[in-house]
């Protein structure tokens, strides 16, 4: 495995991480044991970073994980968590939800301390309200030692080009940005290195896009970006290679993007997935699929408040 610092954490980052989504059954129904064989696998395979949230599996994810590192030493892995969201319309980023958000996950994870800690989907609610309430919060919990690093997740890019400018953020969280499919995230690279802000990029497949299973029942996608993903997904598995690991090895191959979230609930996915960041990119299969890929290159989908999805390919 390789490693990359995050920003100016001083912390250093395996360049694919762990998302524990999946041990909350968000993409499919997921079984405890096998959950925490996958994590077990992970960090074996030098996997060093776990992200997690109580919104997954409305904190079914966090139980899980906090069963599988509950034995493991502290110092073999960083670990984040987030606050803000609890269902798919659930939000609250009152500074005392904030505060006890971060106290029920320590407890879930059995631990006393998270590494990083993000204030999750903020483009959902008025800027003010995280301003005013949960920046301030996440603050006092960093000078408590309840974390070591702070930001802010989202979808929209324009959120992070509205919202870090005001706040002095350690690191933030993007998903679907930089993929086969989106690498809109390059666009926010000269701000992030200027301010030396940690960036973790979340999501390869684009949250199943790319895959032939075919994505869940609630992603937002457009049926013409699934359609062309799925094209795409056909014509490598035609070549006899799963366009998973062409992904994977996009996103992790680019040194600027410091480590690439990726999620599954299967122990053999995760040791597979590590070991393609290690083998070379079929350069021939990556230019074919880009070029398929082109037509939708870029577009996205609505998430959040107006004003942060203005001017966006959909």
């Amino acid at each position: 495995m390789r490693y990359r610092k995050l920003g100016n954490t001083g912390l250093d980052v395996s360049v694919l991480s762990f998302g524990a989504s999946s041990l909350g059954s968000v993409f499919r129904e997921a079984d405890e044991s096998e959950s925490i064989r996958t994590v077990h696998a992970a960090i074996d395979a030098g996997i060093n970073y776990i992200d997690v949230s109580p919104y997954y599996g409305l904190t079914r994810a966090e139980t899980v994980l906090g069963k599988a590192i509950r034995d493991i030493p502290r110092d073999k892995f960083l670990l984040s968590t987030k606050a803000g969201r609890y269902g798919v319309d659930a939000f609250d980023f009152s500074a005392r939800r904030i505060q006890s958000s971060l106290e029920e996950s320590l407890t879930r994870l059995h631990t006393d301390y998270v590494d990083l800690f993000f204030l999750h989907d903020i483009e959902f609610v008025p800027a003010d309200i995280v301003l005013e309430e949960a920046v301030p919060a996440a603050m006092r919990l960093k000078e408590q030692g309840k974390i070591r690093f702070w930001g802010i997740s989202g979808l929209p890019l324009q959120l992070f080009e509205k919202m870090l400018p005001q706040i002095d953020a350690d690191v933030i969280l993007s998903y679907c940005h930089y993929s086969l499919n989106d690498t809109a995230l390059l666009d926010l690279l000269p701000m992030l290195e200027a301010r030396g802000i940690g960036l973790v990029n979340a999501s390869p497949l684009s949250m199943g896009l790319l895959s032939l299973r075919g994505t869940p029942d609630w992603h937002p996608a457009s049926p013409e970006l699934k359609a062309a993903c799925r094209k795409a997904a056909e014509f490598c598995a035609a070549r006899g290679t799963d366009i998973a690991k062409l992904a994977i090895q996009f996103s992790t191959g680019n040194e600027r993007i410091p480590t690439t979230l990726v999620s599954t609930a299967n122990p053999d996915n995760i040791a597979r997935n590590a070991r393609w960041t290690l083998e070379p990119i079929d350069e021939e299969l990556l230019r074919e699929v880009l070029e398929l890929l082109a037509p939708v290159h870029n577009v996205t989908w609505v998430s959040g408040r107006p004003e942060y999805n203005e001017n966006i390919r959909v």
